[in-house]
């Protein structure tokens, strides 16, 4: 008799994918606020979502995504917002898409094996 197949739980999971994913789409969705009072919004959500990156890199111990994930809080602050044109806004804007989708897809926290 062969014996009922039990499905293993996943080595780790990808809890980085969603805030990464949506994180990109916000900065592609602002690019038609850049200038505007509205970008403020923005702002608010591309710092936050890249400092919950942030964590969970730290969770994945994938500490080299804080050299890009940190300046993009950064950049992004609403609190202090940097001097920056229009133009290199919406040029950064771009890396930062490209950090939010590669980070989303590479970050993989191992799961708790405590289960």
């Amino acid at each position: 008799m062969s014996r009922p197949h039990t499905p293993q739980q996943p080595a780790f999971n990808r809890a980085a994918l969603a805030p990464g994913l949506l994180g990109a789409i916000v900065l592609l969705a602002g690019l038609a606020l850049v200038g505007g009072e509205w970008y403020l919004y923005v702002r608010y959500a591309v710092s936050i979502l890249a400092l919950i990156l942030c964590v969970f890199a730290g969770q994945a111990k994938q500490w080299w995504w804080l050299a890009g994930l940190i300046p993009v809080a950064v950049v992004w602050n609403p609190v202090w917002p940097l001097p920056l044109s229009d133009a290199v806004v919406q040029g950064l804007s771009f890396a930062g898409v490209v950090l939010f989708v590669a980070a989303a897809v590479t970050i993989k926290i191992p799961a708790d094996t405590r289960r």
